[in-house]
């Protein structure tokens, strides 16, 4: 028996004790949005801590302005093997609507579906808490046969759900301790239950956010409908010119640093088999699909840059009627960013847009908490990406799928400008594991063949020195 194969065979016995961990920090509501649960994240720090020193790991809660960061080093049995950092989050998103989970958020269960698949519900299942337990069980059990194949650090982010502010400032203070060879990063997913998939593709990200004032305060409807500007009616004409009848969006410089998809790589999607009427059907809508014409949904997903519109009110939404003219309104948006277009032009070119078309007299200001990062791609021919998809296919029977991802993972970024180094983004999360909502699941099957997964690529890895 190869030491592999007995390292799989050790994940294989120890799964039981493997989801006892995991459902251990299940069970912390690390809610890093809610400052009620500013506790709960230090819990969830120190839990995860004192499981990685337990390891054998030199492993500390790191203290930032917001939520804590854990940090664990382990030294490889060979000087010369390759240094590697893993990266995950432990913070989680709300729980709410609580009326709509069918069982309890933070007390997870493993439940049995009438296919007979086991999945585990509860909060941070998949959404980071499951993902980032996969790499660390398929560590443990290397070590377990006295295995240390890699110089590791690993780094378990407490802000990831709420916008990560203290990271950046954490990777400039601690470069020299954080820099490696390459980044393994598990926040994304496979393509679907049983077709493993390696994420080379993703969308940057630019938020912003327009509160505009018309009126010093409300206004009687009655008393001044029609000569006194209406924010509201502003907002929507500033939204609905944001697109041509094409699709296309029409701030200026918008598409500047957008390539168009290779015709191999348009090849290689198309063959996925992930038609417009598939892919709306699975969200509940039918063809013809929205945003820019002459692209398949999965091309705008995975290769197109966007604008939406994430939120917007004024005046009054309570129950039955209030005849006001507000004296504010506001909307949010976020774009989703492809290529080498750069972030905080398109937000200058916004908010250009917006001040332009502004009647005289009315006022906007912006939000000063808007996020903004550029587009990040691995490449596909790497020898980490060539390992990792040889592991994967020997581990499902099937090759993976080189993936993009429509959202946006801006540590992934960081780690390129601010330590040099790329990264490797693999992870087993299914497109039905509702992360972010209520009943969010992780397939027993993603977590358990997951683990062996990463066993297999810490091993490929090792062997790469």
């Amino acid at each position: 028996m190869s030491r592999l194969d007995a390292i799989l065979r050790t994940i294989d016995a120890q799964l039981e004790d493997s989801l006892q961990r995991l459902f251990a920090l299940l069970r912390i509501p690390s809610i890093s949005a809610d400052p009620a649960h500013r506790e709960d994240c230090r819990k969830a720090a120190r839990y995860m801590a004192d499981l990685l020193a337990e390891m054998g790991l030199d492993a500390s809660v790191r203290d930032t302005p917001g939520h804590p960061m854990v940090m664990a080093h382990l030294d490889a049995d060979e000087a010369d093997a390759p240094r590697v950092l893993f990266y995950g989050h432990y913070d989680v998103q709300p729980a709410d609507p609580l009326e709509e989970w069918k069982t309890p958020p933070f007390e997870p269960a493993l439940i049995t579906g009438e296919d007979g698949k086991q999945r585990i519900f509860a909060r941070g299942a998949c959404d980071d808490k499951g993902q980032l337990m996969t790499f660390i069980e398929a560590l443990r059990a290397h070590l377990a046969h006295g295995r240390r194949p890699l110089n590791l650090t690993i780094v378990l982010e407490g802000e990831e759900e709420s916008g990560s502010p203290s990271l950046e400032p954490f990777l400039r203070a601690n470069a020299e301790e954080l820099r490696a060879d390459l980044a393994l990063v598990c926040d994304t997913g496979q393509w679907d239950a049983d077709t493993p998939a390696i994420t080379t593709r993703l969308r940057g990200m630019m938020h912003d956010e327009a509160i505009i004032t018309g009126p010093r305060a409300d206004l009687h409807s009655g008393l001044y409908g029609g000569p006194a500007h209406n924010p509201n009616h502003i907002v929507a004409r500033l939204i609905a010119g944001l697109w041509d009848e094409t699709g296309r969006v029409t701030l200026e410089g918008f598409y500047d640093g957008v390539a168009e998809l290779p015709a191999e790589t348009r090849r290689a999607w198309e063959a996925l088999g992930m038609t417009d009427e598939r892919l709306l059907a699975e969200i509940g809508l039918k063809p013809p699909a929205a945003g820019e014409e002459g692209y398949s949904a999965l091309e705008k997903i995975w290769a197109r840059p966007t604008i939406e519109v994430n939120g917007l009110s004024g005046g009054y939404t309570g129950p039955g009627t209030k005849t006001v003219i507000p004296s504010q309104a506001f909307f949010k948006i976020s774009c989703r960013l492809v290529d080498d277009q750069d972030p905080y032009a398109i937000r200058e070119a916004f908010r250009a847009y917006v001040r332009a078309n502004l009647p005289r007299g009315v006022s906007v200001r912006f939000s000063e908490e808007g996020g903004a990062s550029p587009a990040v791609r691995v490449a596909e021919d790497s020898a980490a990406v060539r390992a990792a998809a040889k592991c994967l296919e020997e581990e499902w029977g099937k090759a993976p799928v080189m993936m993009g991802s429509g959202g946006s993972i801006p540590v992934v970024r960081s780690f390129k400008d601010i330590l040099g180094m790329d990264s490797l983004l693999v992870a087993f999360g299914l497109a039905d594991d509702a992360i972010h909502s209520p009943n969010e699941k992780y397939d027993l099957q993603s977590f358990h063949k997951g683990t062996r997964s990463w066993a297999r690529i810490i091993e490929a890895l090792a062997e790469r020195a």
